[in-house]
C-alpha cells in the first residue's frame, strides 16, 4: 500500500483559516505517497494517534517559530509567529523522532526539527551574517538562484550530487545544530542548508522549497521519492 504521508499546515490567525500551498500535496502523490493534510492548530494531545494513522511527516513552511522556544528573547529582524502551530509541531516532531518515522523538514520545517531536537535558529539571517547572500529571491519559484554544497557521503550528496542551485524564500536558519544531527548542505555565504540525524533511518531537512521544484529537476524530485520510499518500509 502506499505509504501516508502527513504535511503539516499553515494558520492564519485573523481570518480562521487553515491553510497549504499545493505544491507540497502534489509532490508527495507524484512520488507515491497518500498526502494528508494535518490541521496546524490541533492539541497536543491528539499526537499519539495522528502519528499512529501515518507513515511519514513532512514538516511544511510558514512563519517564524517563537525564540523562547530555544531560550532566546526576540530580536528586531524576527517575523509573525504562530503560538498554537508551534506547539503541536514541536510535540508531532518529537513524538515522531522517538518512533524513529521518516520526516522530511522543508524551510520552516528544517528550523522547527532542529528545535524540537534541541538545536537554535537564526533569528535573522542580515544581522546574524556576515556578507550574507540574497535569501529571499525575486524570481519565479521553480527557480534555483543561489548554489548549495552537500557533504560527501550524505543522504542529500546521495540524492542530490554536490552541488546544485536552489530556491531560496527565507530570512531564518539553523542556528546550533542539535546533538544527533550534522549539517549536510550550506550556501557560500555559510548558511546552513541542509541538516541529517545520525541516529534515524530517514530525517533530514531542507532550507529551500524542493516541492515547488521537483518537476523541473529529477534530483529534487528523487529527494520525495526516497522520503517516500523510506515511509513505505516502515508502513
Amino acid at each position: 500500500m502506499a505509504p501516508i504521508i502527513g504535511i503539516t499546515s499553515s494558520y492564519d490567525q485573523e481570518a480562521g483559516r487553515i491553510f497549504l500551498p499545493r505544491y507540497y500535496i502534489d509532490a508527495v502523490a507524484a512520488a507515491g505517497g497518500v498526502p494528508m493534510v494535518l490541521s496546524g492548530v490541533l492539541s497536543a494531545t491528539m499526537v499519539d494517534q495522528i502519528l499512529d494513522s501515518i507513515d511519514g511527516l513532512l514538516l511544511s513552511g510558514g512563519v517564524d517559530v517563537d525564540p523562547l522556544l530555544f531560550g532566546e528573547e526576540p530580536e528586531p529582524g524576527m517575523g509573525e509567529i504562530c503560538p498554537e502551530r508551534d506547539q503541536f509541531e514541536l510535540s508531532l516532531s518529537r513524538r515522531a523522532l522517538t518512533m524513529d518515522m521518516p520526516l522530511f523538514g522543508i524551510c520552516r520545517g528544517i528550523q522547527v526539527l532542529n528545535i524540537a531536537a534541541g538545536g537554535t535558529v537564526l533569528q535573522d539571517i542580515s544581522t546574524a551574517v556576515q556578507n550574507p547572500l540574497k535569501h529571499h529571491q525575486r524570481a519565479p519559484r521553480w527557480y534555483g538562484t543561489h548554489t548549495i554544497k552537500t557533504l560527501p557521503g550524505s543522504k542529500l550528496a546521495a540524492i542530490l550530487g554536490g552541488q546544485m542551485a536552489v530556491n531560496s524564500f527565507h530570512h531564518q536558519a539553523v542556528g546550533r545544530v542539535a546533538e544527533g544531527f550534522k549539517v549536510t548542505a550550506w550556501s557560500a555565504d555559510g548558511v546552513v542548508e541542509g541538516i541529517e540525524s545520525i541516529e534515524h533511518k530517514f530525517v533530514l531537512g531542507l532550507q529551500c522549497h524542493p516541492e515547488c521544484m521537483w518537476e523541473h529537476d529529477q534530483r529534487i524530485f528523487g529527494l520525495f521519492k526516497a522520503f517516500i520510499a523510506a515511509a513505505k518500509i516502515s508502513n
